[in-house]
């Protein structure tokens, strides 16, 4: 095994005690395909006891009542640990691109400053770039960041010099993979699931590059199964799981052959919305100087 990634033992989680599908902002997502209000709890419940099983912690957040899409917590904000800094949990709060969705931080930016994280944004209202956190992702010498359709470019430049980092763009082109979390899925520090179908030509390639040893997914294995969207809880002195809500056969031999055990967890009734395992669920340990490497007044990589 590789060295494994130091983030992905605590996350934030919103109970589905008002999912339903509303409006359609992605293509997924059909009024008159409703997900089952008990299944989805039951498969909620499921995961989060699953995570906490694996050692790993769960905070829940509540469900507004006008925000059916809440329930995918990870693009509430973009979490980071900055150690030694007088307020050290910093979350960079989503400027949702599509308006149905924005009421969401009015609930998520509150609970996290009641709990001691220091929230700022990109943009608000509809006022300034639109940044959603299911694009964004630390991993190797950058935080890589998916624009385009739901996150846009100049948000990039925002993000960097606020966090002070370097930040590498990737241009989503695909419709069905409109966040970069349903494309791309870290698994230690020199392996991933990626999908360069859902990247334009030159982010594909710098993709590629920046991942020594990728499992490449077929847009097929990314739509069918969101087997991207995953997440993986690293252990002490046992495998690193990979939950996920489906794995085809050949991604499960070379994810064993790599050592990770596998966890599989039906969210059925949460693709109906879009999202899947890593939607639900929102890193919040990423770590500054550790997980993510300080670069002084940011900087932006856009592939060539």
């Amino acid at each position: 095994m590789n060295e494994s990634l130091a983030w992905g033992r605590h996350y934030a989680m919103v109970e589905p005690t008002h999912f339903r599908v509303e409006y359609v902002i992605n293509p997924f997502m059909d009024p008159a395909l409703q997900p089952d209000p008990q299944l989805a709890m039951l498969q909620w419940h499921t995961l989060q006891r699953t995570l906490e099983s694996l050692g790993a912690q769960v905070e829940v957040l509540p469900q507004r009542a006008d925000s059916p899409d809440m329930v995918y917590a990870m693009n509430l904000g973009l979490a980071v640990v900055d150690p030694g800094a007088e307020q050290p949990q910093r979350m960079v709060m989503s400027h949702m691109r599509f308006a149905q969705r924005r009421a969401e931080t009015l609930t998520a930016q509150p609970f996290f400053a009641e709990r001691g994280w220091r929230t700022t944004s990109v943009g608000r209202d509809g006022v300034g770039p639109h940044l959603e956190a299911g694009d964004a992702f630390a991993w190797g010498d950058a935080l890589l960041v998916g624009y385009g359709p739901r996150t846009e470019e100049l948000a990039l430049k925002h993000l960097a010099t606020d966090l002070g980092v370097r930040v590498r763009g990737l241009r989503i082109v695909h419709p069905g993979m409109y966040h970069l979390d349903l494309a791309f899925c870290p698994l230690d520090e020199r392996r991933a699931m990626i999908c360069p179908t859902a990247l334009d030509g030159a982010s594909a390639e710098a993709l590629i590059d920046l991942v020594p040893e990728p499992i490449v997914l077929t847009e097929e294995e990314a739509l069918g199964t969101f087997c991207a969207n995953s997440v993986v809880v690293p252990r002490e002195g046992a495998p690193d799981v990979v939950v996920m809500p489906d794995c085809p056969d050949r991604v499960r031999e070379q994810l064993e052959a790599w050592g990770f055990e596998i966890a599989l967890v039906d969210v059925g009734e949460f693709h109906k919305g879009g999202g899947s395992i890593r939607c639900l669920t929102n890193p919040l340990d990423v770590t500054l100087g550790r997980d993510l490497p300080r670069v002084p007044g940011g900087e932006v990589v856009l592939p060539r």
